[in-house]
C-alpha cells in the first residue's frame, strides 16, 4: 500500500459572506459588514487546488455543508426568513449561514496508520464548540468523512469528543516523521483561558483524541500554546507553526515553553529540524497579518520542500526579507510559492486552514473526492455558473438569496456525483 499525503481543501460555499462572527479571529473582525464575492473565493481556491495539482501532489477536495441551516435556526426558535430580526438575532442567523467549513483545517484531526494502534488511519471530527457559527458543522462534516473514508479496512472515523472540551482539529495538530509513510510524532497544541480572546483548544480534547486514535503515549506531545500569540490574533496554532515531515515552521513566541518544547521533539524525532523565525525579524503582529505559518508546508516529488504561502505574506517587506534570506541559505525549505486566496484571507483563512492533510493510499478513499485537472474544469464551470458574484452581509436572510445558494450547492453535487450529501 502506497501511503502519500492528500490535501483535502474545503470548496468556498456560495453563502460566503464577511459577517464577523469569529472572536479573536483579527482579519475576519476587520472585514466583518463588507461585500464577500463567493464565485470569485471558490475560483481562487480551485485555483490553489489546481497549483498543487500541478506540483505533482495529490490534491481532493470536500463539497460545502448544507446553507443555510434551517435545523439550527430552528433550534434556536427562530423563523427562516423573519424580516425584523430581535435583539440578537441578526448574529444566529448569519452564523445559519456561515461558509466557515471551507477551512478543513478545522473538519477533524487525522492520525495516519503508521501511528496507530490498528494500523488504519483514525480521524475524528471537531466539535467547534468554542464559535456557535462552527458548532453546528460536525455532524454534516462527519456525513461527508465517512463518504470520502468509508473503506473500514483502512480508515476509522469518529464522532468529535464531547462539547464540554473544546476541540478545533488539525489547526491545533502537527505531525512530524522522517517520511509521511514512516510512523510520526504527533504534536497536540492547546491553549489556556484567560486572555482577551478565548482559548480554543483544550488539552482534554488533544487526550481524548489520542486515546481514540491508539496512539503511542511515547510518541505524542501536548504542547501549550504561548498566551501572548492567542492573545495577539493567533486563534489556532496553524497562525504561528506549521509541521511537514521532519521540520517544524515556527515563530519565535508560538509556544509557552519553546525550548523545552524543541528539546522534547528532538528526544523523540532525533532527526528533527526546528526552523524558528525571530521575533526581531518578523514580529508576532506581522506573522499574524501576513499568515506566513498559515502556510502549507509540502514535500514535493523530488524530495525537497516547498512553502505555499498567501500572496499577502510574500508583499510584506519584512516577511520577503526573512523568507529571501532562508531561500538562501541550506535549509530545509527551498521554495516559497505564493497563491493568491484573498477572498478567504479577508475572512481569516490562508492556504493552510483551507486544507486537511490526509496521509493514505489514494485507491482506498472514494474518487469522487480526488482531482485531476478535468475534475477541477467541472467544478469550476459548476461554480461559474452558480455560485452568486457577491453577497452583502444585509441580505443573508433573504428567501430569494438562500434560494440561489442552495441551488448552487445542489447543482454541485449532481455534477460531482455526491448527491447523497443532499
Amino acid at each position: 500500500m502506497a501511503l502519500v499525503e492528500i490535501n483535502f481543501d474545503g470548496l468556498v460555499g456560495p453563502s460566503h459572506n464577511y459577517a464577523g462572527l469569529s472572536l479573536g479571529n483579527l482579519a475576519s473582525a476587520s472585514h466583518g459588514g463588507d461585500v464577500s464575492y463567493p464565485r470569485g473565493a471558490a475560483l481562487q481556491g480551485l485555483d490553489k487546488m489546481r497549483h498543487n495539482l500541478g506540483l505533482g501532489l495529490v490534491q481532493g477536495f470536500f463539497a460545502p455543508l448544507p446553507r443555510p441551516n434551517h435545523g439550527f435556526l430552528t433550534a434556536l426558535g427562530l423563523d427562516h426568513d423573519a424580516a425584523t430580526p430581535g435583539p440578537g438575532e441578526t448574529r444566529l442567523r448569519a452564523a445559519a449561514w456561515s461558509a466557515s467549513a471551507m477551512w478543513t483545517a478545522n473538519a477533524a484531526t487525522v492520525s495516519p496508520a503508521p501511528d496507530t494502534a490498528d494500523h488504519r488511519c483514525h480521524l475524528t471530527a471537531a466539535n467547534l464548540v468554542t464559535m456557535p457559527h462552527r458548532s453546528q458543522e460536525w455532524p454534516d462534516t462527519v456525513r461527508q468523512l465517512r463518504l470520502a473514508f468509508a473503506d473500514a479496512a483502512h480508515f476509522a472515523v469518529h464522532d468529535a469528543v464531547p462539547a464540554c472540551f473544546g476541540d478545533e482539529g488539525a489547526a491545533n495538530h502537527m505531525r512530524m516523521a522522517a517520511r509521511h509513510d514512516a510512523p510520526g510524532l504527533e504534536l497536540f497544541v492547546y491553549g489556556r483561558p484567560g486572555g482577551p480572546f478565548p482559548a480554543r483548544q483544550h488539552e482534554q480534547a488533544g487526550r481524548a483524541v489520542a486515546r481514540l486514535h491508539g496512539l503511542n503515549p511515547e510518541k505524542v506531545l501536548f504542547i501549550e500554546q504561548s498566551a501572548e500569540a492567542i492573545a495577539a490574533g493567533a486563534f489556532h496554532n496553524d497562525v504561528v507553526a506549521v509541521a511537514n515531515e521532519r521540520v517544524l515552521f515556527t515563530h519565535e513566541q508560538a509556544f509557552a515553553d519553546p525550548d523545552g518544547t524543541y528539546a522534547a521533539i528532538r528526544s523523540r524525532l532525533p532527526q528533527a529540524e526546528i526552523v524558528e523565525v525571530p521575533a526581531s525579524a518578523v514580529s508576532l503582529a506581522d506573522a499574524i497579518r501576513s499568515y506566513l505559518f498559515n502556510a502549507q508546508l509540502l514535500t514535493l516529488p523530488d524530495g525537497t520542500m516547498g512553502l505555499v504561502i498567501p500572496t499577502e505574506a510574500w508583499a510584506m517587506p519584512a516577511v520577503r526579507g526573512w523568507l529571501d534570506a532562508m531561500l538562501a541559505s541550506n535549509g530545509p525549505i527551498r521554495h516559497v510559492l505564493p497563491v493568491d486566496v484573498r477572498q478567504s484571507m479577508a475572512n481569516g483563512g490562508g492556504p493552510a486552514c483551507l486544507r486537511l492533510r490526509v496521509v493514505a493510499d489514494p485507491a482506498t478513499v472514494d474518487p469522487r473526492f480526488l482531482l485531476d485537472s478535468a475534475r477541477i474544469d467541472l467544478l469550476a464551470g459548476v461554480v461559474a455558473q452558480h455560485w452568486p458574484e457577491q453577497i452583502d452581509p444585509a441580505d443573508l436572510g433573504r428567501d430569494s438569496l438562500a434560494r440561489s445558494v442552495m441551488a448552487a450547492r445542489g447543482a454541485l453535487l449532481d455534477a460531482a456525483d455526491l448527491g447523497v450529501l443532499v
